[in-house]
Order: structure tokens, then C-alpha cells, then sequence
């Protein structure tokens, strides 16, 4: 039986819980979709040779198991994390939180009881992955949401990230047609994809296969859709990290690429979109002949989306607030 969503946050929770006291509340989710991910993809791909991602010989979370109670259990999770990171091409992203950092998650026997503990709450065999269907879940989606939700929005820091829940990726994707998609070489962007729920739940109905290009303007959170997109069997999607409006990563010489199809939805009225942005020079607000509001950036991100389209034939769905049509004109 696959893992019960009920069943993956008490854990979540529970390693919060473990986590408290040392750190603030919004680097939980650094250490625990960390732990995930190493555990997920131990029961998923083990002993699986064809599977996307290698798991290296001391590079599973049986290693960590092995760890538990050992003095050094910090520095040996650190290194088992970093065999697994070094073998998929996922350094930088999955071997970022450190677990032998004594500031965060304190020195000796607290730190040795703590992570001991950690690990024993993913060891628990109602979270055996094992069973779960590769490309029909997103633990790593529900977890962030979760971990985003319940800790980082408390302490202040959720950088205004949400999710976008699987039924609306579905119907964004039906709406834009990409299941009329004939070869793997079209393309599908996402400008703030996140976590990447969105860009995987839209490629999924690629049935001929999509290439797939994001980028997320959060670190910690780009690396999220890059772990997000190899659980997924899409690993050679390209996730850029910086931020679209000022520095966009795609580029067709010095022109914005433009893409087949394209999803979205990015920060709700966002108020310093035009930091780092000459507006009388960029192309995208020359094209179309309208600079948005100062302090408000829903057009910005409606100019950029639709300039990445391709001229006639780019389909695409984004989502706005429904504010942007009651501001009094202030756009038009």
C-alpha cells in the first residue's frame, strides 16, 4: 500500500518537532526534505539498475540507519548525502543543510540523540515508499507544501511561495493542450515554477514526452524542482536559479527564448518586480508598449509569460489574482 499523505505529515511533524530550539523554523524543511529524499529514493531505486537515480554503496539511508548512535552520526550523514549527491549530479542541491553543524542542531550526545531521532522517524515502516508509483505521487510537492505552510509562513519567511495543488496543473495543461504534443523537442516553461508540481503535472500529460525548462528565483526551492523533476523520471529538465523579471536565464542569443508551451504561477502582486529592470530598454516591455504599475507586478509577469510564447503558436496558462481586474484601471 502506498504511503497515506496523513501518514507522511505526522512525520513531517514529528521532525519538526526534533528540529525545535536550534535553528529557526523555516530551515526545518532544508533537513527534513533533505531526509526525505534520501529516503524516498532508497526504497524507490535500490538494487534497481535501470532506475534514474544510483544508489551508491554508502549512499542510502540504510547507511544513516548504520549511523544512528554513532558520535560522528553528523558527519557521516553529511558524507552519505554527498555520495548520493556526487553519483546523480545533484551537488549543491541535496547536500546543502548540514547535519553536523552544532550551532543548528547542538554538540555531543544532543546532537547524537537528535539526528538519531530523525532518522528513526523516516525508519518507521509506515513510510515505506517502496510501493508507491515513481511518476503517480509528489511527495516531494506535499511535503514542501506542508513544511511551507506549517513553519516557514509561521516564522515570516515563506517569500510568498505557494503551491499549486494537482487538480489546477492538470486542468492548466488540459487548457493549453499539451497533450497534442507530437515530439519530445517542444518545450514547456514554467517562469516561477517552485517546487516544480506545476511543470511535472503539466509535462505528465506530454504523452510523446516534453522538454521541460523552469526557473525559481529561490535557491533552496530551485533545488526542490530539480530533486522534484529526477523522483519524476524527467532529470534532464533544465531548472534555472535567479530571478525571471530581472535576470530571465533563457535566452535565443540575446533574445528571450520563446517556448511551445509555457505554465505559471508566480508571486501574487509582487511590489519590487522592477528592481534590477530598465524598463525603457527591455524587450519585453517595448514589444508590447506598457510598463505595469511600480509596485505592483501581476503584468509584469503577464508581459514576460507571454513574450516566452512562441509568435502564433505558443498556448499557455497562467494564474493571477483576480485583483488585477478591480485596481481601478491602474493597469491600463
Amino acid at each position: 500500500m502506498a504511503v497515506k499523505k496523513s501518514e507522511l505529515y505526522s512525520s513531517l511533524w514529528n521532525s519538526c518537532d526534533e528540529l525545535r530550539g536550534g535553528m529557526d523554523a523555516s530551515l526545518y524543511k532544508d533537513y527534513v526534505l533533505t531526509l526525505l529524499f534520501v529516503k524516498y529514493v532508497t526504497d524507490r531505486f535500490m538494487g534497481d539498475r535501470y532506475a534514474e537515480i544510483e544508489i551508491p554503496e554508502g549512499g542510502s539511508f540504510k547507511d544513516m540507519i548504520d549511523a544512528k548512535g554513532k558520535s560522528d552520526i553528523g558527519d557521516r550523514m553529511n558524507k552519505i548525502i554527498s555520495k548520493l549527491a556526487e553519483a546523480n549530479g545533484l551537488t549543491g542541491i541535496i547536500d546543502v543543510a548540514d547535519f553536523d553543524d552544532d550551532a543548528k542542531l547542538g554538540s555531543g550526545k544532543d546532537k547524537v540523540d537528535k539526528l538519531t531521532n530523525l532518522v528513526s522517524i523516516f525508519q518507521n515502516e509506515s513510510l515505506d515508499f517502496r510501493k508507491n508509483r515513481a511518476g503517480g505521487d509528489d511527495i516531494i510537492g506535499d511535503a514542501y507544501e506542508y513544511l511551507m505552510k506549517n513553519f516557514a509562513s509561521e516564522s515570516g519567511k515563506s517569500k510568498g511561495q505557494f503551491y499549486t495543488p494537482a487538480e489546477v496543473s492538470r486542468v492548466m495543461a488540459k487548457v493549453i493542450g499539451i497533450n497534442a504534443a507530437t515530439m519530445a523537442s517542444q518545450t514547456l516553461y514554467d517562469p516561477a515554477c517552485g517546487s516544480g508540481s506545476l511543470l511535472i503535472r503539466a509535462a505528465d500529460e506530454a504523452a510523446n514526452g516534453i522538454t521541460i525548462y523552469g526557473q525559481e528565483y529561490d535557491t533552496t526551492t530551485a533545488g526542490l524542482a530539480k530533486m522534484n523533476l529526477v523522483l519524476h523520471n524527467k532529470s534532464t529538465g533544465t531548472i534555472a536559479n535567479a530571478n525571471t523579471l530581472s535576470n530571465p536565464k533563457f535566452k535565443n542569443g540575446d533574445r528571450i527564448e520563446r517556448f511551445d508551451f509555457a505554465v505559471a504561477n508566480p508571486p501574487f502582486s509582487y511590489k519590487s518586480w522592477a528592481n534590477g529592470i530598465d524598463t525603457s530598454s527591455d524587450e519585453r516591455f517595448i514589444e508590447y508598449s506598457a510598463i505595469p504599475p511600480e509596485k505592483n507586478g501581476d503584468y509584469a509577469w503577464l508581459i514576460h509569460f507571454i513574450h516566452s510564447l512562441k509568435p502564433q503558436k505558443g498556448k499557455g496558462a497562467i494564474i493571477l489574482p483576480h485583483g488585477v481586474l478591480f485596481r481601478g484601471n491602474a493597469e491600463a
